[in-house]
Parts: structure tokens; sequence; C-alpha cells
């Protein structure tokens, strides 16, 4: 899996504060994953946001941005996101969204985007180590199976399984996430 992690920062792309985050997410998707990662450092302009993304959608199947996602007039990363996705993705937004506010009311401040732009998936995360970690937390399973989806290159058989081992469960609980962490 190729994943290109673009950090969205006005003073880290100026060279007056060290990014934090994109190296966080660099490391949980080399470790987690064994992705091959790029990264990207763009400061907080929509159209540098957008022609980013445009350009690492050419050779990555996921993109995951951090940082640009909140309130402040500057934080712009949703409305490029926009600007350049073909669908959403509402159901990972709001997984993303409901366990970061398991973690801390500050979520409900983001306004991340999830989206498929042609075969690649463009994620949003907000700019802190915290976001960053627990948005990982959400991606972690998803990535792999959502990526054959795009491509075409699901044949049913993770479905399969997974209803095997949810019909296997005696218990009437609902489904976690470890539930589907076996199943690769």
């Amino acid at each position: 899996m190729r994943i290109a992690i673009v950090t969205v920062s006005d003073s880290s792309s100026m060279g007056i504060r060290e990014d934090t985050t994109g190296p966080i997410l660099k490391q949980l998707a080399q470790d987690d994953l064994q992705a091959e990662v790029e990264t990207a450092l763009v400061p907080d302009e929509k159209l540098l946001i957008e022609s980013s993304l445009t350009d690492l959608c050419d050779r990555n199947d996921v993109i995951i941005s951090t940082g640009g996602t909140g309130l402040a007039p500057r934080d712009v990363t949703p409305e490029a996101t926009l600007a350049v996705i073909d669908k959403r993705c509402g159901g990972i937004e709001t997984a993303l969204h409901v366990y970061g506010l398991q973690k801390t009311p500050m979520a409900a401040l983001s306004r991340l985007v999830v989206g498929v732009r042609f075969q690649t998936l463009i994620v949003n995360l907000p700019g802190s180590r915290g976001g960053v970690k627990d948005g990982w937390e959400v991606l972690r399973p998803l990535l792999p199976h959502a990526v054959k989806l795009i491509r075409s290159e699901d044949d049913g058989s993770f479905h399969a399984k997974m209803a095997c081992c949810l019909n296997a469960s005696s218990s009437s609980a609902p489904p976690t996430t470890d539930d589907f962490q076996q199943i690769d």
C-alpha cells in the first residue's frame, strides 16, 4: 500500500515550528501496514493544498492530511479536499468523529472530510498529536479493505469471512473492532 502524508501548516512549512504529526503518521503507517510512505508539507493555502492532493493521487492509494481542519480562518484543508474529491465517505467521517469525541469534546471542532478521488482515498485528520493517533486507530483496520474496494479488487472473501465470524459468535452483543481485526 502506498500512503502519502500531507502536513498542512503555515508555521511548519516556513520552518518556524517542527512538524510533529506527519512523522507520527508515517511511523504508524510503516509499522502497522508496512506501507510505502511519501510525505509533503504545505502551507494553509487552499490552492496549494488542492495541487498537492491532486499530484499525490497519481501515485498513492491513500492520502492522509494532518492539520487545517479546525475553525480558524486559515483552516481550509476540508475545502481543498472537497474541491478535488469525486465522492465523500460519510461513514469514515462519522467513525473518526465518534472515536475522537470519546476521547475529548474538542473533537467536535474538527471539520474533517474523507473522500475518494479516482482510485485514491483522501482523509483529513486534525493537526494535533492526539487527533492523529486517535484517527489512526479508526483508519488502521479500514484502509486495506477500503483500498481494495476503491480499486475494484474485492473478491467478496473479506465479507464472507466477516459473516462467518459474526454467525459463529454466540454473543448477542454488537461486533467490536476486535472481531474484525482477526479476519485479515
